[in-house]
């Protein structure tokens, strides 16, 4: 895919589908976490093979969400911040979730879905054993008790992301087959 017009749409309805999500779900800890950000990492995975094209959605729709969000942080209309410190722990971890879409690819159902799952998961456990890890011993202590508390914690961002993952990913393929070749189908050829 080269940049395009049809690339500059796609990339500002990503960008703009993952700061809503952040802006309307984000506060609420009920549905905090969803967002279509792993479903873009994996769809960036599925559908570049070259590497300077790879991270390009992930990196965009996140960090313009981010600034947006930090954005309207500094100016007193929203409650929490956008960027702050550790946050490069949770872009990494994203962009390794591309690596999840390059090996499956989108050439069946069976492989979305997988993908779909594999992605919030691993980012899940990843993302609390980093928490956890970090924690002093008054939040979390470090036993596997402490460790599954800190899970246990996380398991609503955990139910949203992949909830989220589960809806995104589909839209986003049709999305982009809409646009691309002017047909709706889910997978990639």
């Amino acid at each position: 895919m080269s940049f395009s017009l049809k690339t500059a749409l796609f990339t500002v309805v990503l960008t703009m589908a993952t700061t809503l999500c952040k802006y309307f779900f984000g506060p609420e800890i009920a549905l905090s976490g969803f967002s279509p950000v792993l479903a873009i990492a994996l769809f960036s995975g599925f559908i570049f093979r070259r590497s300077e094209w790879v991270f390009f959605f992930s990196i965009v729709a996140l960090l313009v969400s981010d600034l947006t969000i930090q954005l309207l942080y500094l100016n007193d209309l929203f409650d929490y911040q956008g960027v702050y410190a550790g946050q490069w722990k949770n872009y990494l971890l994203l962009l390794g979730c591309t690596f999840i879409g390059y090996i499956f690819k989108a050439t069946s159902y069976r492989n979305i879905g997988l993908s779909a799952f594999i992605a919030p998961t691993i980012f899940f456990f990843l993302s609390n054993g980093l928490v956890w890890l970090q924690s002093s011993e008054m939040t979390y202590t470090k036993d596997i008790t402490g460790f599954i508390t800190c899970l246990t914690a996380g398991l609503p961002f955990y139910k949203n992301s992949l909830l989220a993952t589960l809806i995104f990913l589909p839209a986003t393929l049709v999305f982009y087959n809409y646009i691309s070749i002017r047909k709706i189908e889910l997978r990639l050829s």
